[in-house]
């Protein structure tokens, strides 16, 4: 295996991680794999900076969130020196507040990559479109 096959491994191994961690509420796991300062964007801007920060926001919304993973796109970041952009598709599925069931809701996440910890996320997804009325 070269190193730029490995390294693009290493690092969807690391998405993939990083996004059952936050599914299973494995706070420290996941913590572990965000690089100091992180910056993670949720629809509508909302900025979290910390796992804590994420279970908080994400409680605001669902009993249980998770993500169906369809492709991950995985390149080396024109921005950063060694670092890796990585794009994660696929769908969420889960339950609402009131405890319905939802699935098939479209999500996007960019990840970038710096000595194997997270420093950036961005989400986009279809929450806005499906989700009850509070």
């Amino acid at each position: 295996m070269n190193n730029a096959v490995e390294s693009a491994a290493l690092a969807e191994a690391l998405v993939r991680d990083f996004l059952r961690a936050l599914a299973e509420r494995d706070v420290e796991r996941a913590g572990a794999l965000l690089a100091p300062g992180a910056n993670i964007v949720f629809p509508g801007g909302a900025v979290r900076k910390s796992i804590d920060d994420i279970v908080a926001g994400s409680a605001l919304k669902y009993q249980h969130v998770d993500k169906r993973i369809e492709r991950v796109d995985v390149l080396a970041d024109p921005t950063q020196a060694g670092g890796t952009i990585v794009y994660c598709y696929g769908t969420l599925f889960g339950r609402w507040l009131d405890g319905t069931a939802f699935e098939g809701i479209r999500f996007i996440d960019r990840f970038a990559i710096v000595n194997g910890l997270i420093t950036d996320q961005q989400v986009w997804n279809d929450t806005a479109y499906t989700r009850p009325a509070v």
